[in-house]
């Protein structure tokens, strides 16, 4: 039997295929300490005011190029007013684009609303269904809305990319990725799974306090002694 201190160099004995053994596994162990500091930092994790799918849903479509900030009152004042998935089905466009007048693209993204309550009233009984699939049928649903409503609307083992959590984890050397869904893909084999639907919430916090896209604070960072920094 091999024994534990001459792994590393049995591994790295084996040539090229060795040396990426052992950087998968400095990468698990890299990614588990990090998720741990990351809650550290974050106990209570990403706090959600609403996780009904389909409240999920239309909120993720608003936040696409729009802050949180203007994003979560937005989506609180067009459900106050359209409630429901028939309501929002039968809204007019200009009293929609009225109420999100303050998010990017509002008028695109009033449409779109209005045609994805139609779909989801029609096709799937106004019930937000739980499949990447057929979330991914609906105008305007790519996969990090998608993964964001599996996720936190259906509890399921999903990693929803956006632009925070991609940063990041190429920032952090945790992935090497050109793209969000490459990034998904790459999450997925280095995070323990039970984290999965966790990590967005955490990372976009740590995204907007710490590991900022500019000036990020590194002088005041949890991951300062580990962090490779591949800004």
């Amino acid at each position: 039997m091999l024994k534990r201190t001459n792994l590393f160099y049995f591994l790295w004995g084996t040539g090229s295929k060795g040396f990426y053994i052992l950087k998968f596994l400095f990468v698990l162990m890299y990614a588990e300490d990090v998720v741990s500091r990351l809650w550290e930092l974050y106990p209570s994790g990403y706090y959600h005011i609403n996780k009904d799918p389909f409240y999920l849903l239309i909120s993720t479509v608003l936040s696409q190029r729009t802050r949180d900030e203007v994003t979560i009152p937005t989506t609180q004042k067009l459900f106050s007013v359209f409630g429901t998935v028939q309501q929002m089905a039968e809204a007019d466009v200009d009293e929609i684009q009225e109420l999100i007048k303050e998010v990017g693209f509002y008028r695109v993204k009033s449409q779109r609303i209005i045609d994805i309550s139609r779909i989801i009233l029609q096709d799937y009984g106004g019930v937000v269904p739980d499949s990447m699939d057929e979330l991914l049928k609906l105008p305007g649903v790519g996969r990090k809305t998608a993964n964001c409503v599996l996720g936190y609307g259906f509890e399921q083992d999903v990693i929803a990319v956006d632009t925070h959590v991609h940063r990041i984890s190429n920032r952090m050397g945790l992935v090497e990725t050109s793209d969000p869904d490459e990034t998904e893909k790459e999450l997925e084999k280095v995070l323990s799974k039970e984290e999965w639907k966790d990590i967005n919430g955490l990372m976009v916090l740590f995204g907007k306090n710490i590991c900022r896209p500019v000036g990020p604070k590194c002088d005041v960072c949890i991951m300062d002694d580990i962090c490779p920094k591949l800004i």
